[in-house]
């Protein structure tokens, strides 16, 4: 493994998601940015020419007319990535896709596919929708539950993972001269039959140049904490304190190691929002105009999502926060939960709540270029994070990152100057899965069959 440096992923953000209200309104940004492709190429090849290591299409299945800008209207992430991938070299490419409303088998091709067409730069990050409302998209009348939604997720990412084995690296020969295309001992089902799903297999596309595409994961609850643990390379998060950063890293490295993986393989990627200028000042004064600029209404709609889309308007704004039993409870629960008893330990009314929410976007990396890289290298020699994840929106502020901060963190080496491989898990630093039946294949006798359970 090469030495320890900053990873750096780029959101794509289009036209903006939750609490960026104007944002679409900048006139430098198309309005509709968030299903223009050629918007979508040219932030990619510019998160490449910096030398980021992922581009991440973030995704749900489920909206109100009160959902983010972003949101309404947006590409498919896995058709918009193998667009991508014909268009960069280097850059990871990761999509959202649920496991509560998706098949191993479909899902596992699909992810494979991009892994093949990018030659080894696919990552998927495993969700299990927190819109309630997505169920009535697939036929459901009602949204799974905690304990189901992550029982599902982790069979199905083990289930991908065991599809993704079904070849042997040296499983198709092709040699036209002896007539040999398929090596058929190296070829194998699945015959997985568990809670969730049943599976037979084999997977119909051989394994991928990095063998398996990059699982991310991203989710607070203990349930997501632990699934983290348990299947995810690479976790997507949010930390309003240094603090908090360094509390979150060393739970989820706990938690990978009892059980029995090594902490150093699995990288934790906050989502951070650096604001630049010339000055720190400049910079102070251009958060206080983002932050003035958010909507009242929109911010009191928004509120509503974690709790399932709940409608706080019918309520008085300037009366105790409303008790709405469990509203939350199969959306985004420990959101949920966490506004709720911010407002009940504080007693704040809903209005207040409303301008909390408003202001907790707002960013510890502020400041002139030196100061927000300066901040980004205390956070991660900290041990705050392995990574960051910087939402995208107008061009010339990512450019503010990629042409005035990156370059101090690279004279510093604290970010490499060039890729270190051609695959997303290399350039990562992780190693690739062995094959299972390979592994198995070598440990046994060679006078006996290879079993895999």
């Amino acid at each position: 493994m090469s030495r320890r440096t900053l990873k750096l992923g780029a959101i794509l953000l289009g036209v903006g998601g939750p609490g960026q209200h104007r944002t679409w309104l900048d006139p430098e940004i198309p309005a509709d940015a968030s299903v223009d492709v050629d918007w979508y190429v040219a932030r990619a090849q510019e998160a490449e020419a910096a030398k980021f290591d992922l581009v991440f299409i973030v995704d749900s299945q489920f909206i109100t007319p009160d959902s983010p800008h972003h949101y309404l209207s947006r590409l498919e992430p896995l058709t918009l990535l193998s667009a991508l991938a014909l268009q960069t070299h280097h850059i990871g490419l990761v999509g959202t896709a649920t496991t509560s409303y998706n098949s191993p088998f479909n899902l596992a091709r699909r992810f494979a596919s991009l892994d093949h067409i990018s030659r080894g730069r696919a990552g998927w990050n495993v969700v299990t929708s927190g819109d309630a409302g997505t169920a009535g998209n697939y036929s459901r009348d009602e949204h799974f539950d905690y304990p189901t939604r992550y029982g599902r997720a982790l069979e199905h990412v083990r289930v991908s993972q065991g599809l993704w084995d079904s070849y042997e690296a040296d499983a198709l020969p092709r040699d036209k001269e002896t007539g040999v295309f398929l090596d058929p001992t190296k070829l194998h089902t699945l015959d997985h039959r568990g809670e969730h799903f049943s599976v037979v297999g084999p997977l119909n596309l051989e394994r991928s140049p990095q063998a398996h595409p990059v699982i991310f994961q991203a989710g607070d609850s203990e349930e997501g904490r632990d699934l983290g643990a348990e299947i995810a390379d690479a976790i997507f998060t949010h930390a309003a304190t240094l603090e908090q950063a360094q509390a979150f890293r060393t739970e989820l490295r706990e938690r990978a190691a009892a059980k029995g993986r090594n902490p150093d393989h699995v990288l934790i990627m906050p989502g951070i929002f650096p604001i630049i200028g010339e000055t720190d000042e400049e910079a102070r004064a251009k958060q206080d105009a983002i932050l003035g600029s958010k909507s009242f209404e929109r911010g009191l709609k928004e509120l509503g999502r974690p709790f399932g889309w709940h409608d706080f308007s019918q309520y008085d704004l300037d009366a105790a926060f409303p008790d709405v039993g469990d509203a939350g409870e199969r959306s985004f629960r420990t959101q949920a939960n966490a506004i709720t008893k911010l407002a009940r330990d504080e007693g704040l009314t809903l209005r207040q709540v409303v301008e909390r929410f408003s202001q907790s976007w707002s960013s510890p990396f502020v400041g002139s270029p030196a100061t927000v890289a300066d901040a980004i290298q205390t956070w991660y020699d900290a041990g705050a994070f392995d990574g960051i994840s910087i939402s995208v929106n107008a061009a010339s502020e990512f450019a503010l990152f990629t042409d005035r901060v990156l370059p101090i963190l690279r004279e510093r080496g604290v970010v490499r100057s060039e890729y270190e491989s051609t695959t997303l898990r290399g350039n990562l630093g992780l190693p690739e899965p062995e094959n299972r039946y390979t592994a198995a294949r070598a440990a046994a006798p060679q006078d006996e069959p290879v079993l895999v359970s």
